[in-house]
């Protein structure tokens, strides 16, 4: 075996060290000669020049790579990375699809007549070889296969770094000669040598760890995550599947820093709290694929959702407007250029049923038209009485490459979902102790009888794609979203004094909301001499609009907790709305990431934004318009002071508009965020990684009641949240696998007419935990038989902003039991393991929302 890997933190401690050498050490006494200080001052600049020469010492040099040979084998191909240093080379892979992934860092690609290498069938089974340079110091080589993810073992050698690829069915083909047709060497092949051991790293394409390298949505290019100089953090499709995730609260669980604020019984949407402060669905706080979209969290399957990218603090220098506290990109599944098709089926407590089946390949023999296509049904019931849902979900996906260098993807989804409702239950008796007992979990405070929650929701695009050269591209987008609901909601108002009745309310409503997303960006690459530029220009014009908003509210009997009697007559109307609004947007933005050295890259940007918003109240015929513009910049900077450890800094800015108008008449300013962020990001492994974040961010121009005028508003708020976070994920050792992180925040008033100055925001817990990790046997005859452990930790919240109650802290146990063989999968996932009995989060004194009690769920699945 060659070579020795070194640990990446060495260096890194050994600098530490040596500044942080303890102040004590110095004689303090007073009795030094005034020489002394001038000796300090040279000993110092004899430290600093020491630190310079081993900072300098530890950004090692590229490794250039000369030529890329290709070798048959009985068995299929090998294919070499020539180079005098393959020992000192440190790949990473992961897989997508059938498609063979390896990240290379800190190496250059470097062919005498060529800039990159590629095979077309190379071997039986294998579709395609890539190696191409993805990054000014990472090289990349691609290996897509025919029937499934070929089989990879690595090698170094005197001649290099050695890729041994066996396809999934291996066909036991003699070797065959290039031909002038199919050249399949770049560079005069040379004898790879047979007797190199093989290195550390043994990689087949059934192994998928917990760790993601890249990230589109902090930079709206493919960037790896420690370039980006702000915290982000993804949770890919492995944790999704290893948890049986089915709802976003389920998987950014598993996000540090982010809590959820609905129900998990709810089915119409998820609403999230990152950083202390509520991401809406009309604020611009979710995007699919990158492009924000006004629906939301509405009606999310997971059936078609690859991964969930979590970009924390503002982002309107990207994506306009949005409130300040992050960012949810869902990342949908995408169209194969081989056939795939899975079936898969859960059933579980409370009457869970869901069926889910994925098909995708190509529609034609050249494989230049693909598709895939979701489609997902399930019918679940809850603890909660009365309370069950069922949805439909389709998403069909097409692809066209239309000549080399242009795709077009046209992305489709339909949901369909039948939800009764249940808006909690009074804090006295749920979290606050009441002299009448405890109230059950499983009571809903509406009446059996009312109409469901009757949502249908669509949605429609494409996206364009064109490259005009190896430095320059087009991508176009467009987006058309809709979602129509009907509701009867009855819930609480307040607790009368004997502590056991409720005051309700109920109110029928129905609504349209409809957006419209267009998006043009203009991506080059560039040098000015030694400094590297990737320049994204863009614009986006954007509609969000709900046309009629009926409603009517009626006055309902009180209801007994704990001795319910459901029924009750409803009385005669006493208001209705009737309403609409509509808010057209225009944005232009361009960002620079300039990698000035091979270790430090700076990120700049800078976005403009005009809005217009216009409010109808149809009940008495009047309209409000609020416009207004704004600047949304952004500043970044990474030192990477070793290859594997990433120290950043970021300035960043957000704005949400606001609507109504002060009692002078005039119009409110955009709520603004900025948020300065500090951290590190390190490479523990070529498998693991970890990122610390330390934040403040203040919300600004929040609406508090007028104190002189009831009834009306004035823009004096302030809230301010600051902590920091930390993340670890990858793996351990083979099979075994973590996903991790701790979160401090700090998130209270600062400024308010209303709340006391120094009230922590609601849903917004001090300390926060989670932990999941799972390992799979990998060999012998229990080989695939796997398990999986999560804690999830959630401090003490304030129920509401009055800080008038406390939600209690919690431990919940999650775990798992797998089996995986060839390819069918078969799982038991156990959410809240010891049945503990607690309440998620509160929205107010009559709204507290019990969480779920043990829960077994058994999946099924094929893939054929």
């Amino acid at each position: 075996m060659k070579g020795w890997r070194s640990l990446p933190g060495v260096h890194l401690c050994v600098i530490v060290s040596f500044i942080t050498q303890p102040a004590w050490a110095e004689n303090k006494s007073g009795n030094e000669p005034e020489n002394r200080i001038n000796s300090n001052t040279t000993q110092n600049i004899s430290r600093l020049t020491q630190i310079q020469q081993l900072l300098a010492q530890s950004t090692p040099a590229l490794i250039q790579v000369t030529g890329v040979s290709l070798n048959k084998t009985n068995t299929g191909v090998e294919v070499t990375l020539e180079t005098k240093q393959g020992d000192k080379l440190q790949p990473a892979t992961r897989t997508e699809g059938n498609t063979l992934i390896t990240d290379i860092p800190n190496s250059q690609l470097v062919l005498k007549n060529a800039k990159e290498f590629s095979a077309d069938k190379p071997a039986a089974g294998i579709a395609s070889i890539k190696v191409t340079q993805v990054e000014r110091n990472t090289i990349r080589v691609t290996v897509s296969g025919e029937a499934g993810v070929p089989k990879l073992e690595l090698f170094d050698s005197d001649e290099g770094l050695i890729f041994e690829l066996v396809p999934a069915a291996t066909s036991q083909l003699p070797p065959t000669q290039p031909t002038a047709e199919n050249p399949v060497v770049e560079t005069p092949p040379e004898a790879a040598a047979t007797n190199d051991e093989p290195i550390e790293l043994v990689v087949t394409g059934e192994q998928d760890g917990y760790r993601v390298r890249d990230s589109s949505t902090a930079t709206k290019t493919d960037t790896p995550l420690r370039d980006i100089p702000q915290a982000i953090q993804v949770v890919p499709k492995q944790v999704l599947e290893a948890q049986n995730v089915t709802r976003l609260e389920e998987a950014v669980r598993n996000v540090p820093g982010v809590n959820q604020a609905s129900a998990p019984y709810f089915v119409n949407g998820t609403f999230l709290v990152i950083r202390g402060f509520t991401a809406r669905d009309d604020s611009g706080n979710v995007l699919r694929n990158g492009l924000p979209d006004p629906v939301g969290t509405r009606q999310i399957d997971f059936a078609n959702i690859d991964q969930v990218e979590v970009l924390k603090g503002p982002a309107s220098v990207l994506f306009g407007r949005a409130n300040p506290g992050g960012t949810v990109n869902l990342i949908t599944k995408q169209p194969l250029r081989d056939p795939f098709s899975k079936v898969e089926a859960t059933i579980g407590s409370y009457d869970f049923y869901r069926g889910a089946i994925d098909l995708s390949g190509p529609l034609n023999d050249s494989k230049t038209v693909l598709y895939r296509l979701n489609v997902a049904y399930q019918n679940i019931g809850s603890f909660i009485d009365f309370v069950e849902s069922n949805k439909l979900f389709i998403a069909p996906v097409i692809s066209f490459d239309i000549g080399d260098r242009t795709k077009l993807t046209i992305e489709g989804e339909f949901s369909s979902a039948n939800n009764e409702p249940a808006l909690g239950v009074p804090a006295v008796g749920s979290v606050v102790s009441n002299p009448n007992g405890r109230i059950p979990l499983s009571l809903n405070v509406a009446e059996p009888t009312d109409r469901p929650f009757d949502v249908q929701t669509y949605r429609i695009g494409y996206k364009l794609q064109h490259q005009f050269s190896d430095s320059l591209s087009l991508r176009n987008e467009f987006r058309f979203s809709s979602y129509y609901a009907t509701i009867d909601e009855t819930f609480g108002t307040s607790l009368q004094a004997n502590n056991r009745t409720l005051n309700r309310q109920y109110t029928e409503r129905t609504f349209l909301q409809q957006g419209y997303n267009f998006t043009t960006d203009l991506i080059g690459k560039f040098s000015t001499g030694s400094i590297e530029h990737q320049l994204v220009f863009g614009v986006d014009l954007s509609r969000f609009d709900s046309p009629n908003f009926l409603g009517i509210g009626r006055a309902i009997a009180p209801l007994d907790i704990f001795n319910p009697v459901y029924g009750q007559p409803l009385g005669a109307p006493f208001t209705r709305f009737s309403s609409g609004f509509k808010t057209d947007a225009l944005g232009v933005y361009v960002q620079d990431q300039i990698a000035l050295t091979d270790n430090l890259k700076v990120l700049l940007g800078v976005r403009f934004d005009t809005f217009k918003r216009t409010d109808n109240n149809f009940v008495t015929n009047t309209q409000t318009q609020v416009s207004g513009s704004a600047f949304s910049p952004r500043v970044g900077i990474v030192y990477q002071p070793i290859q594997p450890v990433s120290l950043y800094a970021n300035y960043s800015s957000s704005f949400t508009p606001v609507a109504g108008i002060a009692f002078d008449g005039s119009t409110f300013q955009a709520e603004s965020g900025t948020q300065y962020e500090v951290g590190v990001k390190a490479d523990l492994t070529n498998k693991l990684s970890a990122a610390l974040a330390f934040y403040d961010l203040t919300r600004s121009n929040v609406l508090t009641t007028d104190p002189v005028r009831p009834g009306f508003s004035i823009q004096t708020g302030e809230q301010n949240s600051r902590g920091l976070e930390l993340s670890l994920g990858g793996e351990i050792l083979p099979g075994w696998n973590i996903f991790a992180g701790y979160a401090y925040t700090d998130a209270k008033i600062t400024k308010d007419n209303t709340f006391a100055v120094g009230n922590r925001l609601n849903n917004a817990p001090e300390n926060s935990f989670n932990l999941w990790t799972s390992y799979e046997i990998q060999s012998g005859g229990l080989r695939g038989l796997g398990f999986g452990l999560g804690f999830f930790y959630k401090g003490e919240t304030q129920g509401d902003l009055a800080n008038s109650f406390t939600v209690p802290s919690y431990v919940r146990t999650d775990a798992s039991i797998f089996y995986k063989q060839d390819r069918f999968r078969t799982a038991i996932n156990i959410r809240n393991l010891f049945d503990l009995n607690y309440y998620e989060f509160a929205t107010g004194r009559t709204s507290v929302y019990a969480a779920e009690p043990l829960t077994v769920q058994g999946t099924i699945s094929f893939e054929f």
